[in-house]
């Protein structure tokens, strides 16, 4: 029995990561509804974006001070600029323009085109050496292709529409969509593409700052007070009339109150988490998961039009993506057994030829 136990909470620990993300997709998934139904009533993004992270910040912040007050590093004058740079990536600029957005695209693109996060996160991880690639291994061929089909993928959304599928019925939930901002299609690629690239510098950024400030908790905390001040001193500009800061008892009062301590408290939190144990190309590999769900939901919940071209286009990027996490998937194993075999050998204080095979034997993994 208690062998059992011990089997089960192994498969746990190896599988948690993958657990813990699967879950922040269904978070997103039901953040891109939510938001929606929000903007369609008439909030601002900017205002959200504020908001959200104000609440997310006074949120988050008891569980840093208290469960982080021992471990927690000092925060110079440098590491606090560069908490200040990661949170104009990951808060401020990248959500302003990616919610920004949604005004001109639908839910559905949104969630397919950040699926580049995970192929553009992972090239720039190989230009900064936090990433490697072998060429001649089979896993190192699959990141590269992985990379390249999920690119194709992507274009093939973009620039193929193909027959529109019908719908099934009467949409069960309906938005007044304001059709003119529906129609500035290109202005919403930009936004949304731009903030794509920003949040890819963002994920690897992160992988640099926890080596120095090793407090997820206090660090999401940190993101979402300076992020918020960041969007504020924007928003401040092009909103400011009183009436656009106004949240009533509302859709928009729930969507603040779930981004804020939903998505930014404990998905953000969990995403960290993740960086730190996976890696960030890892993090970025499952976003497909809630690309599908909101192009499920928004079709047959919303009635939203479906595209042949965004179905094969989706295909392609998931099989890419999935083909990135493989080859990912058996470095990180790599790392695993060298690192468990370098600290048998460090205590024994041997190495023997039995060593020296093993090694090999791992150069020759695929």
């Amino acid at each position: 029995m208690a062998g059992e136990v011990s089997r089960v909470m192994q498969i746990y620990k190896r599988f948690k990561p993958h657990l813990l993300m699967v879950l922040a997709q269904l978070g997103y998934t039901f953040l891109y509804l939510i938001t929606e139904a929000s903007f369609a009533h008439g909030m601002n993004p900017h205002v959200y974006i504020t908001y959200r992270h104000i609440v997310a910040g006074f949120f988050v912040f008891p569980f840093a001070y208290f469960l982080e007050r021992k471990t927690r590093p000092k925060l110079t004058i440098l590491l606090f600029l560069e908490i200040f740079v990661l949170s104009l990536l990951g808060v401020s600029l990248t959500l302003n323009m990616y919610f920004a957005s949604l005004n001109y695209t639908s839910p559905t693109f949104l969630a397919s085109v950040v699926n580049t996060i995970a192929s553009l996160t992972f090239v720039l991880a190989v230009v900064l050496r936090l990433e490697e690639v072998n060429l001649r291994k089979l896993r190192g061929l699959a990141k590269v292709l992985g990379t390249l089909i999920s690119l194709a993928g992507v274009m093939t959304m973009t620039l193929y529409k193909g027959s529109v599928l019908r719908n099934i019925g009467h949409p069960l939930i309906h938005f007044n969509r304001s059709s003119a901002a529906q129609e500035e299609w290109l202005k919403g690629s930009i936004l949304t593409i731009s903030s794509c690239v920003t949040w890819s510098i963002w994920y690897i950024m992160q992988a640099y700052t926890l080596k120095r400030y090793p407090a997820q908790l206090s660090l999401t905390t940190w993101m979402n007070f300076v992020g918020a001040a960041q969007s504020a001193a924007f928003t401040v500009i092009v909103a400011h009339k009183p009436a656009d800061w106004t949240v009533g008892f509302n859709i928009d009062l729930w969507s603040i109150l779930y981004a804020g301590i939903v998505v930014s408290g404990l998905i953000i939190y969990i995403q960290l988490w993740c960086t730190e144990e996976k890696g960030p190309v890892f993090v970025t590999m499952f976003n497909p998961l809630s690309t599908i769900l909101v192009a499920v939901i928004t079709y047959f919940a919303l009635g939203d039009k479906l595209y042949m071209g965004s179905i094969i286009g989706a295909v392609i990027v998931i099989i890419g993506l999935y083909l990135l996490l493989w080859g990912k998937e058996g470095d990180q194993k790599m790392q695993v057994i060298s690192k468990c075999r370098a600290d048998i050998i460090y205590e024994s204080g041997e190495y023997s030829p039995r060593d020296e095979k093993l090694t090999l034997a791992m150069k020759e993994e695929p």
